[in-house]
């Protein structure tokens, strides 16, 4: 375990000023760099965790906003603003690079050694950093089998990992499979965990406010895909001290 140096970042994207939350491991050296993406309601305490854990694993760590410092914990808010987003490959670029570029412009961070992961709509943006060609080492998604145009998708220079639970409505059996013959289809190194039980958002939670059908936590699968996105990382980008 090392000390963890945490700060907030500002940067414009989207037309608004997102408020990303930065962390950094102990020493002065370069290390590999991690891009988190939240959940569609947005960056909450329990991405700021998570990117907390990864900078003690020694990585330098940006989990990015979404909606100018908003949380949007009301559904329909957040399918208001999500949904025309998650329509827009380009958009949704638009503010990957963003933060992508606050990440790369840290000091710390060795900018020939980032990965992307993300959950909901933060993992669709990582999987549309990868089809714009980002040079990137590894990319990890939960509940995220977006798909986008094939011809972009072999633009993907790097591992893909997704998770996705069995009874997720939101994420069907024909999702997944329209998921796997993109990546199949573009020649992809890429692995599909289908976690049995589980429907969406299965690895965050409980929250106190409302959500929609269909999500629920699942503990056990919660920690069993937050293993698996850390081999992932260590396999593709490991810290060395």
């Amino acid at each position: 375990m090392t000390t963890v140096t945490r700060r907030k970042v500002e940067y414009p994207a989207d037309g608004l000023t997102m408020i990303g939350h930065l962390a950094l491991p102990a020493g002065t050296d370069r290390r590999p760099a991690v891009l988190l993406g939240p959940e569609g309601p947005g960056l909450g305490d329990v991405e700021r965790a998570r990117a907390d854990a990864l900078a003690e694993r020694g990585y330098v760590v940006l989990a990015f906003d979404l909606h100018g410092g908003r949380y949007l914990s009301d559904p329909e808010d957040m399918l208001a603003r999500c949904m025309p987003l998650l329509a827009d490959p380009e958009r949704m670029r638009r503010i990957g690079h963003a933060a992508l570029d606050v990440l790369r412009a840290e000091p710390r961070t060795d900018p020939d050694r980032v990965a992307a992961i993300g959950y909901g709509t933060g993992g669709a943006i990582g999987l549309e950093l990868g089809r714009d060609g980002v040079d990137l080492r590894a990319i990890a998604t939960v509940n995220a089998l977006t798909t986008g145009r094939p011809e972009e998708t072999a633009r993907i220079r790097c591992p893909v990992w997704a998770g996705v639970g069995s009874e997720d409505p939101i994420m069907p059996a024909a999702q997944r499979e329209a998921f796997t013959a993109e990546m199949r289809a573009a020649g992809v190194d890429w692995r599909l965990v289908v976690y049995g039980g589980a429907l969406h958002a299965f690895h965050h939670p409980p929250v106190d406010h409302p959500v929609r059908p269909g999500v629920g936590y699942h503990p056990q699968h919660a920690r069993r895909a937050w293993r698996d996105v850390t081999d992932l990382l260590a396999e593709c980008m490991p810290v060395t001290e």
